[in-house]
């Protein structure tokens, strides 16, 4: 189900790929482990999986595209609790082991054969009305702040905000439907520093000296995580005369943000000048990543974003998907940031950190 165009390797990932890519973060098994029965990360993560079964089957019962989507979504829930139960039995069922990566693939491939294109759509068309209404203003709160080093913290604070819009999550996605979620309010009651992974202060040390001259960023959630989080920081780049390359989704994944939906999103937000709030956006390109998980292997991706990469010298991998169950310890040929909020129990535990806590894990690259 992955996008039409030829997949490619992201150029910049250290070669040869198969023996310096590791895409997940924690390892489910090692090879010491009986290949028959199930290690017990393995039984913790397919529970995790079967605990979101509920909120998707929900969100697909109220799906107004899909004609009798009630019967439909019932019998996704039963076919995906099934695979998910004969992993328990047999971890090289289905072409397993399972990871995170293929947990993710076959809940969307059941969704989909089923006729389920976009479960969370009329969500994530209400919080991105919401947080385009909100843009102006959280824009001008960072414009307000005049020392550099503190603007680039608070933009960092909105991008950890704004990841908390994940309905990916269980706990979250219980909260949300309770009563929504305050931007401002998330920005002030995040965990407080020193995070789990904590390198801002390296950060905003290099932001005062350097400038990038391209950064490809991967985004993630749709709502105030794109609007609030990510854009008001890519355009602070691009202030700094960095070129910005917005990586989304090819095909709708829980309420991560696909690429036609970026391109929507954008044009709302631009004045009649082709600006953003007084920013020149010449320099910003939106790219199709070719994915359609909310976690991403960097060993395939589109061309069209190979291509756009390929003279990169920032990459930005954002939202626990992306950036920590997936590529956490990936190394680029370039500098790379991996910034998002740890919104699962079981990746808390992993990192040896908080619920909630927050990772913002620099990488430099010495020319």
């Amino acid at each position: 189900m992955e996008s039409a165009s030829e997949m490619v390797p992201f150029p910049l990932l250290p070669t040869p790929i198969e023996s310096n890519y590791r895409v997940s973060t924690i390892p489910y098994r090692f090879p010491s482990d009986n290949p028959r029965k199930p290690t017990l990360t393995e039984i913790a993560w397919i529970d995790l999986f079967l605990n979101s079964i509920p909120s998707f089957k929900k969100r697909a019962e109220s799906d107004p595209t899909v004609p009798d989507a009630a019967v439909r979504a019932e019998k996704f829930a039963q076919r995906y609790f099934e695979i998910l139960e004969d992993f328990k039995k047999d971890p090289e069922s289905h072409g397993g082991p399972p990871d995170c990566i293929l947990l993710c693939r076959i809940r969307e491939q059941i969704l989909r054969e089923l006729g389920f294109r976009d479960i969370f759509k009329k969500v994530k068309d209400e919080e991105n009305a919401k947080a385009i209404s909100l843009f102006a203003d959280v824009v001008l709160l960072n414009d307000a702040i005049e020392d550099g080093g503190k603007r680039v913290e608070n933009l960092v604070r909105g991008i950890f905000a704004g990841n908390i819009f994940d309905l990916g999550s269980a706990q979250l996605a219980e909260i949300f439907s309770k009563d929504g979620m305050s931007f401002l309010a998330s920005c002030q009651n995040l965990v407080p520093r020193p995070w789990v992974i904590d390198d801002l202060d390296t950060f905003k040390l290099k932001w005062s000296k350097k400038s990038w001259k391209k950064a490809i960023i991967f985004v993630d959630n749709s709502g105030a995580d794109i609007i609030l989080g990510i854009l008001p920081f890519a355009r602070e780049l691009l202030r700094r005369g960095t070129q910005v390359v917005l990586a989304a989704n090819d095909l709708p994944s829980i309420n991560d943000v696909t690429y036609p939906e970026l391109i929507e999103i954008m044009s709302k937000l631009k004045d009649e000048h082709g600006q953003l709030m007084g920013v020149d956006t010449s320099n910003l390109l939106l790219a199709n990543s070719g994915n359609d998980l909310p976690v991403i292997d960097l060993s395939r991706v589109s061309e069209e974003l190979a291509y756009l990469a390929s003279d990169a010298d920032l990459v930005i991998l954002e939202g626990m998907g992306r950036g920590i169950e997936t590529n956490l310890y990936a190394q680029f040929k370039c500098d790379s940031l991996k910034i998002g909020m740890v919104k699962h129990p079981e990746v808390a535990q992993f990192l040896g950190g908080r619920l909630y806590d927050c990772v913002f894990k620099y990488n430099e690259v010495l020319s």
